[in-house]
């Protein structure tokens, strides 16, 4: 069995995950496209959407193994859609086009039900009404070997290390302020909860943080 990780999730300095006042225009919230710019450039991101060129070095690094030997993803709703409450027949298949960057089972946390969606490229989304656990049972079963990766967003992250379930979070702190959002580690016991720095890499646009078990 692999192990769980979280990786390649963007925190500004003051602890902001995703900017405040989320919508569909804004969809990581307002400034929320700042914390990503060291990921954004990266050979890796740009080969996700079919693109050449990027850069190479630490952030290459970090934003390869992001996507890097998993098996099954988990999001939560809001890294899926922008909408809330019952499903709606709106035709609506996340925010990737019709060729995600998953390619592979993809479990959606959800309050309300939904059949799966097949997409090109071997992703599947498949809605998870039953908690975190039941979602982590069903993307292990589906990986196989491989890991899964808890993809976010924030609120997803923070139940699954509340919870312990985590093996291995790499949170990559960019040099920005948001002052509102939401934060990452507010009311989390990270120590008491078993979790230690395991590695440490500053570069220009972020410094690079790896907390594992």
């Amino acid at each position: 069995m692999g192990r769980v990780r979280a990786a390649a999730f963007s925190v500004s300095l003051d602890g902001f995950g995703a900017g405040p006042e989320q919508s569909l225009q804004d969809p990581l919230g307002k400034g929320g496209r700042d914390l990503h710019r060291w990921f954004v450039g990266t050979k890796a991101f740009r080969s996700m959407f079919g693109q050449e060129g990027g850069s190479e070095g630490v952030d290459q690094d970090f934003a390869h193994r992001s996507m890097d030997g998993f098996g099954a993803f988990i999001l939560g709703r809001n890294m899926f859609a922008h909408s809330r409450g019952p499903w709606t027949d709106d035709g609506w298949k996340g925010w990737w086009g019709e060729n995600p960057p998953y390619h592979a089972p993809t479990f959606i946390l959800t309050h309300h039900p939904r059949d799966p969606i097949a997409m090109e490229g071997g992703t599947t989304f498949h809605f998870v009404t039953d908690g975190i656990h039941a979602a982590l049972d069903r993307a292990r079963e589906a990986a196989g070997e491989k890991d899964v990766k808890i993809g976010g967003g924030v609120s997803t992250v923070r139940q699954y290390l509340q919870a312990g379930l985590i093996d291995e979070l790499h949170v990559a702190f960019s040099p920005v302020l948001l002052g509102r959002g939401e934060a990452m580690f507010e009311g989390l016991d990270l120590p008491a909860l078993g979790y230690r720095v395991t590695r440490t890499a500053p570069t220009d646009l972020a410094t690079h943080v790896v907390i594992g078990r």
